[in-house]
């Protein structure tokens, strides 16, 4: 079992690793979202986060008849999207409509297969206490995570850059969450 510090750690670094694309994607739609109506959305998003984080424990949980190491081949997708990212690296970024509750819902489910790829491997790495409380992680970094996208939504210069900077950082952030994963499956 992992210390908490340890425990604390990977769980920041997977949640913040998987969801720095939605940061500035949540963000850069509350700039386009009528202020009244950021509750409604933030509902919405944080429910797609709560149905990913369920999907990944799901998953993880049915891979237990697997031993923990095979389940560390997964390592594979975050390289795999870390490769795509590098190679659209140079695309045009494209703005994002205006969005309602129900966009924002499924968009975040849409943006979630990297967080699959990290969080199934974690989730499932080392039982039912190490699930609960990487998922007591990521709720808090959730709260964060919409107190931030709050606070960039006023600063469309903040979002724009977020996203023209983010192509070259997400790539080597993708190579490091698969190096975790190695670690926590025990193949490394």
């Amino acid at each position: 079992m992992h210390s908490a510090f340890a425990l604390i750690l990977v769980g920041s670094f997977a949640y913040v690793g998987t969801m720095i694309d939605n940061l500035f994607a949540f963000a850069a739609q509350l700039t386009l979202t009528a202020r009244e109506r950021f509750s409604l959305v933030t509902i919405a998003q944080s429910a797609g986060v709560v149905v990913l984080v369920g999907l990944a424990a799901a998953v993880g949980s049915s891979l237990n008849v697997l031993p923990i190491r095979v389940v560390g081949v997964l390592a594979l997708a975050p390289w795999a999207l870390a490769w795509r990212y590098w190679r659209h690296r140079r695309d045009d970024i494209v703005d994002s409509p205006r969005r309602g509750a129900t966009t924002t819902f499924l968009v975040t489910l849409g943006l979630g297969g990297d967080n699959l790829a990290v969080w199934i491997p974690l989730l499932r790495a080392n039982g039912v206490v190490h699930e609960f409380a990487l998922c007591v992680v990521f709720a808090v970094w959730q709260v964060l995570f919409i107190a931030l996208s709050w606070t960039l939504a006023t600063h469309p210069t903040v979002v724009s850059w977020g996203q023209r900077g983010g192509r070259y950082f997400v790539p080597w952030l993708y190579v490091a969450l698969g190096v975790v994963i190695l670690f926590e499956c025990h193949l490394v």
